[in-house]
């Protein structure tokens, strides 16, 4: 087989059967997503048995030989467990047609919900952010999505009404340096956007006391995660989920609420102990390892051959903006997030 050949549609059990999938994370720094430690979020699905998991589990043990209790990504990562690596992704793999994995781009994702919020228009983040990255400077740049991101965040950590005229001082600066430039046009839209900035700060602290944050990648990644493995056939699906703080009932009510609006069939959403399910430790090793090969890749220190064995695991619908790396990971652009946070 073909190992950059897609996997297409995914595999079922029969019709009305309920697929159970298994998830995991890696990547997550909260709505810190342009000063935290990953420039890519990952969420994982595995559509494996739990005993064909925990066989799984039994080899990658055999063939790596730590002493570790629990393994994590880092294990296979490691140059000296690199045949495991490639066994684990490869064609005759345990994951080989059974897995898929949602890419974020952490800088991406926060231009796509300033447009949101600003422009009230999602579309526009594709300009926007080809506009960022080719007109400003790299430190213009973090500038900018540095306090976008405090904008947008639900917790800014400072002073309440603070980020609005950081944001807009700031963006005042970029539209003077760069008036006459192809970010002129994108920068002077923002700045029309104020009004909407008050207002999106203002529902924060006259909100609900539980908010579902703009910001945090979690929710809209694993509402995608249920759309791919129900399909365009609508088939029932039960996601497993490593438990995760964030995870609240009232978030995955939200989760499974937005899921059928989209017209996904998403019948549950329950978590459990990574450590207890084995078919959950297989989703945290392929979060991991794509976090880590894609945020690679963004940075230009990619490693071809990893690319290329993640490739065929990669969601068409990953949020992502950067056009060199869409290509390597085989993605098309531009890719939106599932939800508004709303």
């Amino acid at each position: 087989m073909d190992p950059h050949q897609d996997f297409g549609a995914p595999p079922g059990e029969g019709h009305g059967a309920v697929r159970e999938i298994a998830c995991d994370e890696s990547g997550s720094d909260g709505e810190n997503l342009t000063g935290g430690n990953t420039d890519v979020f990952a969420h994982a699905g595995v559509h494996v048995p739990v005993v064909d998991a925990a066989r799984a589990l039994r080899e990658i043990r055999d063939r790596i030989r730590s002493p570790a209790t629990e393994y994590k990504a880092t294990h296979l990562l490691r140059e000296k467990h690199r045949a495991v690596l490639e066994w684990f992704l490869a064609p005759g793999g345990p994951l080989h047609g059974a897995a898929r994995v949602h890419l974020t781009e952490k800088s991406f994702f926060v231009v796509d919900r300033l447009a949101g919020v600003l422009l009230d228009d999602p579309g526009a983040a594709a300009e926007l952010y080809r506009s960022v990255r080719e007109a400003l400077g790299a430190e213009e740049r973090q500038r900018f999505l540095s306090v976008a991101n405090r904008l947008l965040r639900t917790r800014n950590g400072a002073e309440p009404g603070s980020s609005v005229p950081l944001f807009f001082g700031t963006l005042d600066e970029l539209r003077r340096a760069h008036a006459g430039t192809d970010a002129g046009p994108a920068l002077e839209r923002l700045a029309a956007g104020r009004g909407r900035a008050e207002a999106y700060r203002a529902g924060l602290l006259d909100g609900p006391a539980v908010r579902i944050p703009v910001l945090n990648p979690l929710l809209p990644a694993i509402v995608a995660t249920a759309a791919y493995w129900s399909g365009p056939g609508r088939r029932p699906v039960r996601l497993v989920h490593d438990r995760q703080n964030l995870l609240t009932p009232e978030r995955i009510t939200w989760i499974e609420q937005t899921a059928r609006r989209s017209g996904v069939a998403l019948a549950e959403l329950r978590l459990v102990v990574a450590r207890d399910d084995p078919r959950v430790q297989l989703a945290d090793f392929l979060a991991g390892i794509a976090r880590k090969a894609a945020g690679d890749a963004l940075r230009g220190n990619g490693d071809p051959e990893l690319t290329a064995l993640l490739r065929p695991y990669v969601d068409p619908a990953s949020v992502w903006g950067d056009g060199r790396t869409a290509v390597a990971l085989g993605l098309s652009l531009p890719n939106s997030p599932v939800g508004t946070g709303d």
